[in-house]
């Protein structure tokens, strides 16, 4: 069984892990609709809850492949997407656009696509340079009050973002990366989710794959994002999958892999995590990290092996990068 956690101060109880849905439609090389849905009944089946989609997923298709999903007849799956990263068709380049125009445009063809009357989560997936965080909390605010979304999230916000955002209309949740590879919310945004009562969400709580220890170059499709990413680049990559020991020795002590025991170390964060995979291997080998407690020891054990900075190269490119932190 998934352990709930609050979705914020009086939100839902929801199973703490969820799924990411991205890959099944881009980014992580080809994708088979079949296979997809057969993995988002599998993690239904198996309490997960949280469905994590967006916008630009494929330009919509991810989302519509959400909608076969549900009509199923999933009444208490929860749907998480986003909006504000425009992009064309099979391109990696994009632009921020988080106007309030747009905004409610994109709600309503997210709506449209997803086949349903209400988003329970509505994410800003990237806030724009120049524009204030209020005006768009306001819009966000007024598609509340129609009952077309529930809840307002952010995603890869600084703190100092975070509390002006909730300063005019409570934020539900924040979702960053966040894993042993990629550490930077703990220096401000996890403290201020907790003051606040704003409840976290850890995409990527596997390195994108790094923290396996399986993944190599030659293992990557040709339209694999990660083949451009300086994190996955020949010598960093190398030398990262070089610190993994410590990891790896916790897995075969715990009879783990080493993906479930970075898992483990993020849900004992208390925090939600959403890994995505299209693979149904790889999701019941996730769900079943939920349910291996780590010991304190293994805790202060990966939490000195990987100190922020441990690991070498940026996560994204220059243009991945845009509306990080912002």
């Amino acid at each position: 069984m998934i352990p709930p956690l609050p979705l914020g101060t009086d939100g839902p109880q929801l199973p703490q892990l969820g799924l990411g849905c991205m890959g099944m439609s881009e980014f992580y090389g080809e994708t088979d609709d079949a296979q997809s849905l057969a993995v988002l009944d599998r993690a239904y089946e198996l309490g997960v809850r949280i469905f994590d989609t967006a916008d630009m997923y494929g330009n919509g298709h991810n989302e519509e492949l959400l909608a076969r999903f549900f009509k199923q007849g999933r009444a208490e799956a929860f749907v998480a997407t986003k909006f504000g990263i425009r992009k064309q068709p099979g391109e990696y380049a994009r632009t921020i656009d988080i106007s309030p125009d747009y905004i409610r445009q994109a709600c309503d063809a997210s709506l449209r696509r997803l086949g349903i009357d209400r988003i329970d989560l509505y994410y800003i997936h990237r806030a724009e340079a120049g524009r204030d965080i209020e005006e768009t909390m306001g819009v966000l605010a007024d598609l509340v009050a129609a009952g077309k979304i529930a809840r307002i999230g952010l995603s890869e916000v600084s703190a100092q973002t975070l509390r002006r955002a909730h300063a005019v209309h409570p934020v539900a949740a924040v979702q960053s990366e966040y894993s042993l590879t990629t550490r930077d919310m703990e220096a401000g945004v996890l403290p201020t989710c907790r003051e606040l009562g704003v409840a976290f969400v850890a995409y990527s709580p596997l390195g994108r794959g790094l923290l396996s220890g399986a993944i190599d170059r030659e293992t990557l499709a040709e339209n694999d994002f990660r083949r451009q990413a300086p994190r996955f680049g020949e010598d960093a990559l190398e030398a990262n999958r070089a610190r993994l020991a410590t990891l790896s020795a916790i897995a075969d002590r715990r009879e783990a892999t080493p993906a479930q025991v970075a898992l483990a170390w993020v849900l004992a964060k208390g925090v939600f995590a959403i890994p995505g995979t299209k693979r149904l291997a790889y999701l019941e080998q996730n769900i079943a990290a939920a349910s291996l407690t780590l010991s304190a020891d293994d805790i202060d054990r990966l939490d000195s092996a990987y100190a922020p900075g441990t690991f070498v190269g940026e996560r994204y490119t220059a243009e991945g990068m845009k509306g990080v932190n912002a």
